[in-house]
């Protein structure tokens, strides 16, 4: 029997349902009456950081890299039509994507909401794996590893990434590489489906157009209850210090792109919401798009509108990433660690924490309308083990004292690192 609960706000005016199905599986639904179109999307504490299969108090089995996205890549195919085909038949949108802690499968359609999640739950559940289809799937992932050897964004950031992770896997691509997929068995990937795709390890999140007794009467149909397995995520014992703090490589581009991190020590698996929030408003004060720095470097040419950052964390592993192009990336690193010297000096302004805290808060408030964000942000929030509500019932409560403290904490300079792409002209 399905166990559902009520989460609303009060201040919002939503409410979204969680459920906790009989299976094992959690089931998120936020409906928004009135809206014409649905999203669904189903994930798995699964992710390119995984490169070890372990559980609870079992041994562990070292896993190749890109293993997690090689799989998400063979779940869509079936004896018959691949699951692509049968969403096309219905006219929905679907894709999937792995990232570095999690695998999501989803779809958008304006009809048919019970067909497509029946779709949906039908597929992830039945795999179909032979040795042929692997092997031909090598091919296909190797061209698409090869293709972003030459992608310069791509290689800014794991440059980056390689120059301050010494043993953890965040380093490593998220499609692994040509070696490490060419490893990779159909035997393999049932053994890693059945640990990780358990549904106890899952999550389903539905918004818009939908209701929970739309979501129950496929779910409680499709869902095929399973012992559940509990999987570890073994401690990386990643040292506190970086690899290097300066890597660049040559591209055929106009204009540098550059990528500036300052890594953390992780003392816990993961980063509160709270404390991903204070960052978040902290480097809006450092270099958001009204800040002192960012008009200046703009102003002097060293900055376009596409430079920005990001509180890159997830388990075992935080950094704050500046990244952009410019025609002297070092003047930027520079630029950005000054301000960040002056700013823990002299402190950040009451007013412009205040300003920034009211800015997020308004775009969070906005994020509520939008069904896609919606779905995901629900899965997101479940997997960091947090409620859709809670950001925004933390807001009122941060203040500058929390945000200059957290400054003192962060962002230190013997923890960073540049990387840089060039031109031959520029090397």
């Amino acid at each position: 029997m399905a166990t559902v609960t009520e989460r609303r706000h009060e201040r919002l005016g939503d409410s979204y349902f969680e459920v906790k199905h009989e299976t094992g599986l959690t089931i998120l639904v936020y409906p928004k009456p009135g809206y014409s179109t649905s999203y669904a999307v189903i994930g798995t504490n699964y992710g390119s950081i995984d490169d070890a299969l372990k559980e609870e108090g079992g041994t562990e089995t070292v896993l190749p890299w890109g293993t997690a996205h090689f799989l998400e890549h063979k779940l869509f195919e079936s004896e018959e039509l691949d699951a692509f085909e049968r969403f096309a038949e219905t006219g929905a949108s679907a894709n999937a994507y792995t990232s570095f802690d999690r695998t999501c499968y989803l779809f958008s359609c304006s009809s048919d909401f019970a067909k497509n999640l029946e779709i949906l739950l039908d597929f992830v559940q039945h795999p179909y794996f032979t040795q042929a289809t692997v092997e031909k799937e090598q091919g296909i992932i190797g061209q698409e590893i090869r293709m972003y050897l030459d992608e310069p964004g791509w290689q800014v950031l794991f440059n980056l990434l390689r120059c301050l992770y010494h043993r953890h896997p965040v380093k490593i691509d998220i499609a692994g590489t040509e070696e490490s997929i060419a490893q990779i068995s159909a035997d393999l990937l049932y053994d890693c489906y059945r640990h990780f795709y358990n549904l106890n390890n899952m999550v389903l999140a539905c918004a818009g157009n939908v209701t929970v007794d739309d979501v129950l009467e496929v779910c409680d149909r499709l869902l095929e209850a399973k012992p559940a397995v509990s999987v570890e995520r073994p401690d990386k014992e990643e040292p506190a210090d970086i690899v290097q703090p300066y890597i660049a490589q040559e591209f055929p581009v106009t204009l540098p792109s550059f990528a500036l991190g300052f890594k953390e020590t992780h003392d816990t698996p993961n980063r509160t919401l709270r404390e991903r929030m204070l960052t978040d408003l902290v480097l809006d004060c450092v270099a958001g798009e009204t800040s002192p720095l960012y008009e200046r470097l703009l102003r002097e040419g060293l900055i376009d509108n596409g430079f920005g950052y990001e509180y890159f964390c997830g388990p075992g592993y935080a950094t704050v990433i500046f990244e952009g192009r410019s025609r002297d990336p070092e003047a930027v690193a520079e630029a950005v660690k000054a301000e960040i010297r002056a700013l823990r000096e002299t402190g950040i302004p009451p007013e412009e924490f205040d300003r920034v805290r009211k800015m997020n808060y308004g775009q969070s408030i906005m994020g509520y309308n939008d069904i896609d964000g919606l779905a995901n942000s629900l899965i997101g929030a479940w997997l960091n083990g947090a409620g859709l509500f809670e950001e925004l019932d933390l807001y009122p409560e941060l203040t500058v004292e929390d945000a200059n403290a957290a400054l003192q904490r962060q962002l230190r300079e013997e923890y960073s690192a540049l990387s840089v792409v060039r031109g031959p002209a520029d090397a």
